[in-house]
């Protein structure tokens, strides 16, 4: 079976508090769902109609049973969901003070199944069979998983669509200067990057937005999106043209998330054949809406309510006011 998105990397458990605007230490009650950034795109996926699979490892514990029911539930395929024995499935808390600050706390060491997959682990006709294959930054920052995602990236050599999620996570790496090196890597076998000012920047040298775009677009990929925060989404196609986005007026709830929403929508944007300034409108959206709920991968939308949020945003005197919080990064999943 070929996928519409194989997604490739992090997956976890997220315990995520029921109040907002308390710290940890006094919270009460919390949730528990499904996490991990590209795990929470393929299930973004699946809410838009895509077929959709992750390719990921738990531990040897319920916490990976329970992955494997959440991402069924989802209707994300689990069977390149594998076990390793390193360490148990990792947790994230995090702490909810809208709008603008959620800390996380990570428990992925001493390291976490997810970058555990080893090249001789891949399903190569599937990879080469996704119309989208979904990379992202961590999976490059420790071996094996950082062969394997070159690996696959090797094997598709840019057959079809390739997404990297440049996906920055400082405290996964020891030296930026060293994952540029493997960013550079992964850009060669890419059809379309997607990250936000500071990832650009680990990956390319620059940040302002305008000069991100073009060192991606330089670096092979065709189509470059950097995330603005409050200042929208800007998207460069292969020949040089410029898409702006502004961006969509939301109330925060909990801005974790909302990145992969936008991932998932975005690659049912290309899956679909629009064009960019479509793709992203509606890419924008879906982050909008997952950054309003509470929880990631539950509050995923679906193509109809996107469609209705743009119905209201287009509505709205105040759309595109500067300085609301928006969908964009950095408020994306573990």
């Amino acid at each position: 079976m070929s996928f519409d998105v194989l997604t490739m990397g992090r997956v976890g458990v997220d315990v995520y508090p029921l109040q907002t605007g308390v710290g940890l230490a006094d919270v009460t009650s919390f949730g528990k769902y499904l996490g991990g950034s590209p795990t929470n795109v393929a299930v973004a996926a699946a809410r838009h109609r895509r077929s959709a699979a992750v390719i990921t490892k738990t531990g040897a514990d319920p916490f990976g049973d329970f992955v494997r029911t959440a991402l069924r539930g989802y209707g994300v395929d689990p069977r390149f969901v594998g076990t390793s024995n390193i360490a148990p499935t990792p947790v994230t808390f995090c702490e909810i003070f809208p709008p603008d600050d959620f800390p996380l706390y990570f428990y992925r060491l001493p390291k976490a199944p997810d970058l555990d997959i080893h090249p001789d682990e891949l399903d190569l006709d599937a990879v080469l069979g996704a119309r989208i294959l979904w990379i992202t930054g961590t999976g490059l920052s420790e071996e094996p998983s950082r062969s394997a995602t070159l690996a696959a990236l090797r094997h598709r050599a840019r057959s079809g669509m390739t997404v990297f999620d440049l996906d920055w996570r400082p405290m996964f790496w020891q030296d930026p200067a060293e994952a540029r090196t493997y960013y550079a890597e992964a850009l060669r076998h890419t059809t379309v990057a997607v990250g936000n000012s500071q990832e650009c920047e680990v990956a390319t040298g620059e940040r302002e937005p305008y000069a991100a775009a073009k060192a991606l677009l330089a670096s092979g990929v065709e189509l470059a999106v950097v995330k603005q925060g409050p200042r929208g989404v800007l998207a460069m196609d292969r020949d040089g043209s410029v898409t702006e986005v502004p961006p969509v007026p939301v109330d925060v709830v909990n801005g974790l998330g909302a990145g992969d929403a936008f991932g998932g929508a975005l690659c049912h944007g290309l899956l679909s054949g629009w064009d960019t300034r479509r793709t992203v409108t509606f890419a924008n959206a879906a982050g909008a809406l997952v950054a309003g709920r509470l929880a990631c991968s539950d509050a995923m939308p679906a193509e109809a309510e996107v469609d209705a949020k743009l119905r209201d945003v287009a509505g709205r005197a105040d759309i595109g006011t500067a300085g609301r919080p928006t969908a964009d990064e950095p408020n994306r999943e573990v």
